[in-house]
C-alpha cells in the first residue's frame, strides 16, 4: 500500500484538507485532455473579455482624451458621475423604463407566441416569418417604422388616425417628447422578440411528447399542461432568454438614434449607452466614459444574477 503523508493522529480537518488536495490534483490529471480543449476558449475570452474590463475600470480612475497618457484622478469620475451629472440621471431613468417595459412584454409575448406556433402545422413557416426581424440590420428594420411614425399626413399611423377621426392633425411621433419613447418601445419589442422566441420554440421541441399524452390521460387543462409541464421543462431556455432581454434592453442605442436622432428631443431618448457615446467619441472623455461602462455592467450583472437565482432551481443555483 502506497504511504501517505497525512500522520494517523491528524485531525479529521487535516486529513480531509489533504483528501481535497491530492483529488483536486488526481481530476486534472484525469481530465488533462478537457482542459486543453477549453484552453483556446479560456484565452480568447480573457484577451477580449476579462482584460478589457480590467483596462476599462483602470481608465474609470484617470482622465484620458487618447491622445495624452491617462492621468490618474482617482474616484473623482465617479463623483462628477454621481453627483453632478444630471443628464446622466435622466439617462438612467429613460434606459429603466425602457427596460421594464420592453423587457418583461417582449419575454412575455415570446413564449406565449412560440407556445402557440408550436402547436401548428406550418411552424417552420411561422418561425421564418418571425425570426426574420432579428437577422435584418436593425437600422434598417427602424427606417421602415419611420415610415410608420411619419410626422406628415403621409406617415401611414397618422394618415389611418386622421381618415379615423381620432386626430384631427399629424402628430410628430418621433419629435415630440410624450411619445418619442413609447415609440422606439414599440419597435423595440417587435425587433427583440426573434432570437428569443426562437430558442424557447427549440426548448418546446425538446419537451417529450409522453408527458403530454400522461397528462391528457389525466384529464389536464391546457393551462396545467403548460404550467406543470411546459415552463419545468425549458426552465434553461427561459434564463437564456431572459438573461438575454436584460441584456439587450440595456445596451439599447443604434435603434434610438435612427429613430429620434442624437441628441434627440430634450434628451427624451437619451440612454446610459447613448450618454457612453457621447462623452466617448464626441467628447473624447474615455476615462469618464469607461466610468459610464463600468456602472452599465455593474447595473447589467447584477441585474442578470437576480434574475438567474430567480428562474434557476435550487439544484442549478
Amino acid at each position: 500500500m502506497a504511504s501517505t503523508s497525512v500522520t494517523p493522529n491528524a485531525t479529521p480537518e487535516v486529513q480531509a484538507s489533504h483528501g481535497k488536495k491530492r483529488s483536486t490534483w488526481e481530476r486534472i490529471k484525469e481530465y488533462r485532455w478537457s482542459y486543453a480543449f477549453i484552453t483556446p476558449f479560456m484565452l480568447i475570452f480573457t484577451v477580449f473579455t476579462v482584460i478589457p474590463v480590467i483596462w476599462a475600470f483602470f481608465l474609470s480612475l484617470t482622465y484620458y482624451n487618447m491622445i495624452q497618457p491617462p492621468v490618474w484622478v482617482g474616484m473623482e469620475n465617479y463623483i462628477r458621475l454621481f453627483l453632478d451629472d444630471q443628464l446622466f440621471y435622466l439617462a438612467v431613468k429613460n434606459t429603466f423604463y425602457f427596460s421594464i417595459v420592453t423587457g418583461p412584454l417582449g419575454y412575455v409575448l415570446s413564449l406565449i407566441i412560440a407556445w402557440l406556433i408550436n402547436e401548428v402545422k406550418y411552424r417552420k413557416l411561422y418561425t421564418l416569418i418571425y425570426y426574420i426581424p432579428s437577422i435584418t440590420s436593425g437600422v434598417a428594420m427602424s427606417v421602415i417604422w419611420m415610415y410608420l411614425y411619419n410626422g406628415s399626413k403621409y406617415g401611414l399611423l397618422n394618415y389611418l388616425l386622421l381618415k379615423w377621426g381620432i386626430i384631427e392633425e399629424p402628430v410628430l411621433w418621433l419629435k415630440n417628447v410624450k411619445t418619442t419613447l413609447p415609440a422606439i418601445m414599440v419597435t423595440s419589442i417587435w425587433m427583440s422578440m426573434g432570437t428569443s422566441f426562437l430558442v424557447f420554440i427549440a426548448a418546446l421541441q425538446g419537451v417529450p411528447n409522453e408527458l403530454y399524452e400522461a397528462a391528457l390521460i389525466d384529464g389536464a387543462t391546457r393551462w396545467q399542461e403548460f404550467w406543470h409541464i411546459t415552463l419545468p421543462m425549458i426552465r434553461p431556455a427561459l434564463l437564456f432568454g431572459a438573461v438575454m432581454t436584460v441584456v439587450n434592453s440595456f445596451q439599447v442605442f443604434d435603434i434610438t438614434v435612427t429613430m429620434a436622432g442624437f441628441p434627440s428631443t430634450l434628451y427624451c431618448a437619451h440612454t446610459i449607452v447613448g450618454h457612453l457615446y457621447d462623452y466617448a467619441f464626441l467628447r473624447f472623455e474615455m476615462g469618464y466614459a469607461s466610468a459610464i461602462a463600468i456602472v452599465l455592467f455593474l447595473v447589467t450583472f447584477i441585474t442578470s444574477t437576480v434574475l438567474r437565482r430567480l428562474l434557476s432551481s435550487r439544484d442549478e443555483m
